[in-house]
């Protein structure tokens, strides 16, 4: 069996698509299925059974024998909540026990970090320093809980038979229609330009940076999902990795995208960046990848335009999921 938690959320659901279509058949879905708004994201989708997030401890614990990997994405990710307690809960102590279950059952784990670890970039985005965490300042709570347990994870002598902390970076695509505020640049842009013929950016508040200009390192949930099953099959290098492209793009290179894969002409304009985000917005992210690549991974990821356009196209356009 494959566990995946989080399973009906964003990243997750999409890995469940992958590895269903690549003939993975045995495969556990956890999570808190209270929520309407995400059943979309598995329905139809064959699962040997699907286990409450509350409960999954004492599942694995039980069934651990038939256990072949975890992939552990559930998690807060809501970069706008500073309820510390909440990420606490979740996203910390919540992973130290997954972590202490397949430690003490040689299972093998790959865990969701996140690129916010990396705070507002001055230090590098390197995933090859295994001491930089103790020096990473993430902007907000939700980064500091993904690097808080990156910490506790590397200082670790009891570690699962192998594991991978993947550090994602600016994660789009099919089945994030349940994320609101939180999906990503692309589904909002083909909302409204669907809605008004327009989409509106963030005005920047650097003068270092131009309207539009602020970079992110965007990665295709497609990819994501072919790194997972790389990681799951290849299981020999144990490590924090980046999880990008690799290439650092405007906002105005994903809204052009956007527009032109939709068939309509750019009509884009700008507005303030929230107060209650501005002062903890990152203006660049770029993954260094690396060390997934002399690890094995030599797949190129997809472009920007060729994502979006695949996403728009396939899946927005015609509303449906991955």
């Amino acid at each position: 069996m494959i566990v995946v938690t989080g399973a009906a959320g964003f990243i997750g659901s999409a890995l469940v698509a992958d590895l269903l279509a690549e003939g993975w058949q045995d495969i556990v879905a956890v999570d808190d299925f209270s929520r309407p708004d995400k059943a979309p994201n598995l329905a139809g989708k064959t699962l040997t059974a699907k286990v409450d997030r509350e409960g999954f401890i004492p599942w694995l614990q039980a069934n651990h024998r038939s256990v072949q990997f975890v992939f552990h994405l559930g998690a807060r990710t809501d970069t706008t909540e500073f309820d510390r307690s909440i990420f606490d809960r979740l996203n910390l102590h919540y992973s130290q026990r997954v972590w202490e279950a397949c430690a003490e059952h040689a299972i093998p784990l790959v865990y969701a970090s996140s690129a916010a670890t990396y705070g507002d970039g001055t230090l590098g985005y390197d995933d090859t320093d295994d001491t930089l965490p103790t020096r990473l300042r993430p902007l907000n709570p939700y980064g500091e809980s993904k690097n808080d347990f990156d910490k506790w994870a590397l200082a670790q002598e009891r570690k699962p038979l192998f594991w991978a902390g993947l550090k994602f970076f600016n994660v789009y695509g099919p089945n994030e229609y349940h994320k609101g505020r939180m999906a990503s640049v692309v589904f909002h842009a083909f909302n409204q330009i669907g809605a008004t013929g327009g989409m509106k950016l963030f005005r920047s508040h650097r003068p270092d940076y131009k309207d539009g200009e602020q970079l992110r390192d965007f990665v295709y949930v497609k990819d994501v999902c072919a790194v997972c099953r790389f990681l799951m099959e290849d299981r020999r290098h144990s490590g924090l990795y980046n999880l990008g492209s690799g290439k650092a793009r405007t906002f105005l290179d994903l809204a052009r995208a956007t527009f032109a894969a939709m068939g309509r002409q750019e009509r884009i304009s700008f507005i303030d960046t929230p107060a209650d985000i501005r002062d903890k917005y990152q203006y660049f992210t770029e993954a260094r990848m690396g060390k997934l690549v002399k690890a094995g991974f030599t797949r190129p990821f997809t472009t920007l335009e060729d994502g979006v356009t695949d996403y728009v196209r396939h899946y927005l356009m015609r509303g449906v999921g991955f």
